[in-house]
């Protein structure tokens, strides 16, 4: 909001993409991507706006609770855009420690006083600073005795928490829940056409204030610190590495794809996958992939003209109309099916929101009738591997039993450990063929994999 001709704050810029995502006019992400590249913000003031956005959404449940006790009619009785000031001024005082409390009242104050009346800046100020004085009784950082607390202190949707829980049990659950609250790492693959991962370390190293770290899950990735938008650094743009998250880079070299092979990714979009296929293949053979958007297809062929990946081949279908139109059958295919992405919550928080138990129901039908299409193009002897951004089992696990009583032909594949490094057996949770990760093993995405092969 703008005061006195000057430019908005970031904090007025974060209150605004926090009113539009209640309004819902856009997912979180969308609208603070925009608002970023319009604003005349400094980097510094960007990364508050970011932090304030995704930290407000993700402990959305717990700042609630936290108003319901300092307002007497309750959160739901205050304007939608008050609401997302207190939630914003109260995210500052109980999780950002560099901020300074009487900083955090004093702004937060200030915006209530150009955005409405005196009645609404006095009822902020009281809030904020009834929360001050009473911070041991009405804090969200007590030790969880009950499901319903952990809904409060870990801030998700009681369902989901009972869910872990059943799930999981109770230990794992804990964990996962507390993970999904951290902020993600920066992950890049590097490019292995092009550099060697200690080569391309030592090289930002040298040449960069953030440090680099070789990824302790993938074999391919670099956790970058300091660096902002990895994507707009100058060796992103030279094909230097993608950005991809540690979890995910594991999907291609469970698909282990050879030079010459014919390979199909079949929900492809953005092409993070599609891109590391091609690569392991050093760029021989072919890996088609298919999205049912083609504007997503437009992402995927920007991919790999940045990386310099000549054969990829992008077509516009839905995934489970697939036909080989007299071509041969695939020798490898990656199904990384439409999800709840329940695994993606520390970088996607709007998830937690919006997903139910009924759209999860929904996503299984669709997963099985793609696991069924993608089950007539692979030759016998090929590969299907079957990945997942999620923990939810029936959409994972239960998803690939089923599917091997339908298919026969096809059966799980152990040797999938051989491609992977030892330390996913060691911290995640395996069957044969398969391997379920939790945000809290590796502070990574939340990921499904299963390998099978089709009998000869």
């Amino acid at each position: 909001m703008k005061k006195n001709n000057q430019r908005p704050s970031a904090r007025d810029v974060a209150l605004q993409i926090l009113i539009q995502y209640e309004s819902k006019e856009a997912f979180s992400n969308l609208l603070l991507n925009r608002s970023l590249e319009r604003s005349e913000l400094e980097p510094r003031d960007k990364r508050l706006v970011t932090e304030l956005v995704y930290g407000v959404i993700q402990r959305q449940n717990s700042l609630d609770w936290v108003m319901d006790k300092l307002i007497s009619r309750g959160s739901k009785s205050v304007e939608p855009w008050v609401k997302q000031l207190l939630r914003m001024g109260l995210y500052q005082m109980i999780y950002l420690d560099k901020i300074p409390e009487r900083a955090a009242v004093h702004e937060t104050v200030e915006i209530a006083k150009a955005r409405g009346h005196k009645g609404i800046s006095g009822l902020v100020n009281g809030v904020l600073r009834n929360f001050l004085r009473n911070k041991d009784t009405f804090s969200p950082t007590f030790t969880p005795t009950s499901h319903e607390e952990e809904a409060i202190v870990y801030s998700h949707p009681l369902w989901m928490v009972k869910r872990l829980h059943e799930v999981y049990g109770d230990k794992e659950a804990a964990k996962a829940l507390q993970a999904q609250n951290q902020p993600p790492k920066v992950s890049v693959r590097i490019n292995s056409m092009r550099w060697d991962r200690d080569a391309f370390i030592e090289a930002w190293n040298e040449e960069e204030t953030g440090g680099a770290s070789p990824s302790e899950l993938a074999p391919d990735g670099v956790i970058l610190k300091g660096v902002g938008n990895a994507a707009s650094h100058f060796y992103y743009q030279e094909g230097a590495y993608t950005v991809q998250d540690e979890s995910s880079m594991l999907v291609a070299r469970a698909v282990d794809p050879k030079p010459g092979m014919r390979v199909l990714d079949a929900c492809a979009a953005p092409g993070g996958k599609t891109t590391h296929l091609a690569e392991l293949m050093n760029d021989e053979g072919i890996v088609i992939a298919y999205d049912v958007h083609n504007h997503k297809m437009d992402l995927i062929r920007e991919h790999a003209r940045r990386l310099d990946l000549q054969h990829i081949k992008t077509r516009v279908r839905d995934a489970r109309e697939i036909q080989l139109d007299g071509e041969p059958l695939y020798d490898a295919i990656l199904l990384d099916a439409p999800c709840s992405g329940l695994g993606v919550i520390h970088r996607k928080p709007d998830i937690k929101w919006s997903k139910e138990t009924e759209q999860i129901r929904d996503l299984t039908k669709i997963q099985s009738e793609l696991l069924d299409r993608m089950a007539t193009l692979v030759k016998p002897g090929g590969t299907l591997v079957y990945s997942t951004c999620t923990w939810e089992p029936q959409e994972n696990r239960e998803q690939v039993e089923q599917f091997l009583k339908r298919h026969p032909e096809f059966e799980l594949d152990p040797t999938m450990f051989e491609r992977l490094p030892e330390i996913v057996k060691k911290r995640g949770i395996t069957g044969d063929g398969w391997v379920q990760l939790l945000p809290h093993h590796f502070n990574s995405d939340g990921f499904f994999i299963a390998r099978m092969k089709r009998r000869v």
